[in-house]
C-alpha cells in the first residue's frame, strides 16, 4: 500500500490501531484528534511515517484546514466517537442526545464534506459505526439512534459520490478506552459476561477492527456496505 490516509479520531483506540496497520503496510497516514497531549503521545509510539494535527472534529473550519494542509489523499477513515456509557430511555435527556448528534454523527458529515474537495476519484471513505445500530440493547437508544444514521448514509453515499467507495466497519463490543466508563473491575466483568454469550469466546481488539478498515480502504471492488465485526455477538450464545 502507497497511498495517503486521513484518520480523523486516529489518536486512541480503533483510530490508532488503523493508523499503526495502515503505516506498517506502507501507507502515509495522518491521524487528527482534538487532545494535543494524546496526539503527541500517538505519534511517538507510531513512528515518522504518521503525522497529526489537532483537529476538533465537530469543527467545520479546523477540518477544512486539516484537509487544506495535508492535500491530495487517497482515503478517509472517520473513527470519532461520541460520549460514552448507556442511559436508560426513560431518563435521556435531550441534551444527551443532542451531545450524541455533536459528538459522532456531526463529525462524520463533516469530515466526509471537508474531505472531498481533496479525495482522489477513485479513493474511499470508510466510517465506523457499533453494534447498537440494530441491536435492540435496552438503555442503548442514543447510541442506536447516532450509529443507525452513520449506517444509513453509507449506501446512499456509495451511489452519489461514486466512483469513491464509501463502506462503514460496525464494532461489537471492542476492549478501548471507550469503555473507561466503568471501574475496572466492573469492566473485566462485563467483558468476561458478554464473552461468554460470544461465539468466539471473547471480546474484540481495536487490531480487529483495524483489519476490517484496512480491508475496506484496499478493496476496490467493495461500496455501500457496512461490515459487521462482532465475533457472531448477534448469532446469540454459543451451545
Amino acid at each position: 500500500m502507497n497511498n495517503k490516509v486521513v484518520i480523523v479520531g486516529g489518536t486512541s483506540g480503533i483510530g490508532l490501531a488503523t493508523a499503526r496497520r495502515l503505516a506498517e503496510n506502507g501507507a502515509e497516514v495522518v491521524i487528527a484528534g482534538r487532545n494535543e497531549e494524546r496526539l503527541a503521545a500517538a505519534l511517538a509510539d507510531l513512528g515518522p511515517q504518521v503525522t497529526g494535527k489537532v483537529v476538533d472534529a465537530r469543527a467545520e473550519d479546523e477540518l477544512a484546514q486539516l484537509f487544506s494542509e495535508v492535500g491530495p489523499v487517497d482515503h478517509v477513515v472517520v473513527t470519532v466517537t461520541g460520549p460514552s456509557g448507556t442511559t436508560p430511555f426513560r431518563e435521556l435527556g435531550l441534551d444527551q442526545l443532542q451531545a450524541h448528534v455533536s459528538g459522532k454523527l456531526l463529525p462524520h458529515v463533516a469530515t466526509i464534506q471537508a474531505a472531498l474537495p481533496h479525495l482522489a476519484h477513485d479513493g474511499s471513505i470508510t466510517l465506523v459505526s457499533a453494534a447498537s445500530a440494530g441491536g435492540a440493547m435496552p438503555t442503548t437508544a442514543a447510541l442506536a439512534a447516532i450509529n443507525s444514521g452513520v449506517e444509513a448514509i453509507v449506501p446512499v453515499l456509495a451511489v452519489e459520490l461514486a466512483p469513491v467507495r464509501v463502506n462503514a466497519v460496525s464494532p461489537g463490543v471492542i476492549d478501548t478506552e471507550w469503555w473507561n466508563f466503568l471501574p475496572e473491575e466492573a469492566r473485566a466483568e462485563a467483558f468476561a459476561g458478554i464473552a461468554a454469550q460470544t461465539p468466539v469466546g471473547r471480546v474484540g481488539s481495536a487490531d480487529d477492527i483495524a483489519k476490517a478498515i484496512e480491508f475496506l480502504t484496499d478493496n476496490t471492488f467493495t461500496t455501500g456496505i457496512v461490515i459487521r465485526v462482532d465475533g457472531g455477538a448477534r448469532l446469540g450464545s454459543p451451545k
